[in-house]
């Protein structure tokens, strides 16, 4: 139980943190990517670290990137398909897994495997 409590309290932190550093920046519509993924990522690793040690920690950061790079393919092809081709989102979003997909286990086999 207290490893919950322990997760909620620094994923708290992390959150309040990057959402005042969302506020601060323009335009507005940042602020909600500062609030989500990074603070999320960074709760995860400091618990990771003082539960796993920093070499663990170095795998599940590495495998963050990894993931972040697959997704940024994912949301480049979605948008180029919504704004350039005038795809529905439900389409493009369904089309660009066939992007993701490879891009992701690809990476993973060249770096992580």
């Amino acid at each position: 139980m207290s490893d919950i409590v322990i997760r909620f309290l620094v994923g708290g932190v992390f959150v309040s943190a990057f959402a005042l550093i969302g506020n601060l920046v323009k335009p507005k519509s940042f602020a909600g990517l500062f609030g989500a993924a990074p603070s999320v990522a960074l709760a995860t690793l400091a618990l990771t670290i003082t539960k796993d040690g920093k070499d663990y920690a170095a795998i599940e950061a590495r495998s963050m990137l990894v993931g972040a790079a697959a997704l940024f393919v994912y949301c480049v092809l979605v948008t180029w398909l919504v704004k350039r081709r005038n795809m529905h989102a439900l389409g493009a979003t369904t089309s660009a897994l066939a992007a993701w997909f490879p891009t992701a286990f690809g990476l993973w086999y060249v770096c992580l495997r």
